[in-house]
């Protein structure tokens, strides 16, 4: 995780125009880090992860199925020997019926043994990468009322911990970017026009 983290702020450094930076999943926990941590100056940051920066952050059941070893490899042997089975796990966490299949299938095995790298190396995330103090940029943290993975409330406290805002993505689940995104655009915009963002795309 260490070496991801220095890899975005690597090429966020190279950048010379004002840097908003957008992260979901695992690219919203690297955002809170960058975010938090000072190594890069942004304009303005949004999460859907920013409970991995506090110290009493704990692990989803799928992570720890992950960071075990010989319980990770299985399960990742069994996903991609089961298209069919897997898309229908996959549409039970919240993925659209119409990517499903397409994220099914974009699993191989370099990226299995990435995620399995990635998450071992994650053990004690929260306490290892431990926000402390107000965020130096402004910040938003969007969430997903029916994200199977998130916790709106502890969401809530970190963010009140970085003094930065949150928003509620109504009946949106974890993959928010395919089931809310007219919804999310709309609280992106308003939160870049508060902090007097330029017209442009946001580096994410």
């Amino acid at each position: 995780m260490d070496e991801y983290a220095g890899w975005l702020g690597t090429q966020l450094a190279a950048i010379d125009d004002p840097i908003d930076l957008v992260g979901h999943d695992w690219g919203g926990i690297l955002t809170a880090r960058v975010a938090t941590s000072g190594m890069v100056p942004l304009r303005s940051w949004v999460t859907d992860a920013v409970v991995a920066v506090h110290p009493m952050f704990r692990w989803h059941d799928l992570a720890k199925i992950w960071q075990t070893p010989g319980d990770g490899e299985e399960f990742w042997a069994r996903f991609r020997a089961s298209p069919v089975e897997s898309a229908a796990l996959l549409g039970s966490l919240g993925v659209p019926d119409g990517d499903a299949m397409a994220m099914v299938e974009a699993i191989d095995s370099t990226m299995c043994t990435a995620i399995l790298d990635l998450y071992r190396s994650a053990h004690g995330i929260g306490a290892r990468w431990k926000a402390v103090g107000e965020a130096p940029a402004p910040g938003l943290v969007l969430i997903g009322s029916a994200d199977h993975f998130g916790n709106e409330p502890a969401s809530r406290r970190v963010a009140d911990h970085l003094g930065i805002d949150v928003q509620v993505l109504a009946g949106a689940g974890h993959w928010w970017p395919l089931e809310a995104a007219d919804d999310a655009t709309a609280h992106l915009e308003r939160f870049w026009s508060s902090v007097g963002r330029r017209a442009g795309p946001p580096v994410s």
